[in-house]
């Protein structure tokens, strides 16, 4: 046998099964794994078709309910998101206990993905507490995992293992919670589920990589604005397919172009990984990106949205058409700006706020809201550009 089928031989054997151990905080040339990026996919269904439901909401006129429906679902997909990218940050093992129990996470993601439609049009979430629950079990099982072989982390992974059980159970009892204490019960257990990571992370905070988990949120960034643009491509396409081509139409496109290449350079401008150092503002970065997430996942609903009215199948009005593309903008750039820019200490990022002020008013004042949100959000960039470039300068004086 030669050197290199030996060394083939030992690393294949070494995956069968390792210790669960925390890695460490400063490794190098930490990055994302094909595994997580696989995960990153399977999830990517779920939100394609939470997108698609809220898109067909907002065109028929219940822009309300199909919103609150979009943020109970999209809970669901991006905490167990959340609740699998920080364990992988901190014990991320890659032998094949730890691809099982992934696998199954995956799977309870797809579970979701299908019971989305009965969740938005008879309010029915039977399938997607199933899938979440799939999921969430699958990670109780990793942190029991952990606290077995991790001595360092017991305390911690234990507060987790035992507060997502009894959080999972509180989902499961919802199901049978009379529907007059439904809503209070369901608040009850979201805050449960968000507070446990809190209270386990007290006991010691776990050995989670900035650099990291800095790649994997802009990674699944670019994954949720590259389903917008397929939105509102796959719309744009149906509108050409019945001969609707004009130069507002025109216009339209490359406002969405603009709105959307936008808010990519609006979240990648500065890096945060740095700043990633303590307890307080992990948790303050992290659970922000659920508006970023989840309103960039929400412009391309708008965005098809936008091409159903100018087609002509849309029932709703124009303002409530133009405000399913400029509330979810809005709420992309003010939260880009709370949890990333303040993060990073960024120069000149108060014109942001203002930007998403001027995209939240742009339905009232004008029928091309696209094209207009699109010229506010360069507008902006061009602004804080020029004002980096001004403290650059006098930096160097």
């Amino acid at each position: 046998m030669s050197a290199s089928e030996i060394k083939f031989e030992t690393m294949t054997e070494s995956r069968v099964w390792r210790v669960m151990r925390g890695r460490e905080i400063h490794e190098q040339h930490r990055v994302s794994t094909p595994l997580e990026l696989f995960f990153d996919l399977i999830f990517v269904v779920a939100i394609a078709f939470a997108g698609s439901q809220l898109h067909h909401a907002i065109s028929a006129n219940h822009a309300l309910h199909g919103l609150v429906s979009y943020a109970m679902v999209f809970f669901a997909i991006w905490w167990a998101w959340m609740g699998f990218t920080w364990f992988a940050s901190s014990f991320d093992t890659d032998d094949v206990p730890y691809r099982i129990a992934i696998f199954v996470q995956m799977t309870g993601a797809l579970i979701v993905a299908a019971g989305i439609p009965s969740a938005f049009e008879q309010n029915q979430f039977l399938t997607v507490t199933i899938g979440y629950v799939v999921m969430r079990i699958a990670s109780v099982t990793q942190w029991f995992r952990a606290a077995a072989q991790s001595p360092r982390f017991r305390k911690t992974a234990l507060r987790y293992a035992f507060g997502v059980l009894l959080a999972q159970l509180g989902w499961l009892f919802l199901l049978v919670l009379p529907k007059q204490y439904w809503w209070w019960g369901y608040i009850f257990v979201v805050v449960f589920e968000l507070m446990v990571p809190m209270w386990a992370e007290r006991a010691g905070m776990t050995s989670w990589h900035p650099h990291h988990i800095s790649e994997r949120y802009g990674l699944f960034t670019i994954i949720v604005l590259g389903e917008s643009i397929l939105a509102a491509t796959n719309a744009t396409q149906e509108a050409l397919a019945g001969g609707l081509f004009s130069a507002n139409f025109l216009l339209f496109c490359l406002g969405a172009l603009l709105t959307v290449f936008c808010m990519w350079w609006l979240y990648f401008e500065d890096e945060a990984a740095k700043r990633l150092i303590d307890y307080k503002t992990a948790f303050y970065w992290g659970y922000g990106h659920y508006f970023i997430f989840a309103a960039a996942a929400a412009a391309g609903a708008g965005l098809a949205a936008q091409v159903d009215y100018r087609v002509g199948t849309a029932q709703a009005d124009a303002t409530v058409i133009g405000y399913g593309l400029a509330v979810p903008v809005a709420i992309y750039v003010l939260f880009t700006w709370l949890v990333h820019k303040r993060v990073s200490q960024s120069k000149g990022a108060w014109v942001f706020p203002l930007a998403a002020l001027a995209a939240l008013v742009t339905p009232w004042f004008t029928g091309y809201t696209t094209i207009s949100i699109g010229l506010i959000l360069v507008l902006a960039l061009g602004i804080r550009a020029t004002l980096c470039g001004v403290h650059a300068r006098r930096s160097n004086v």
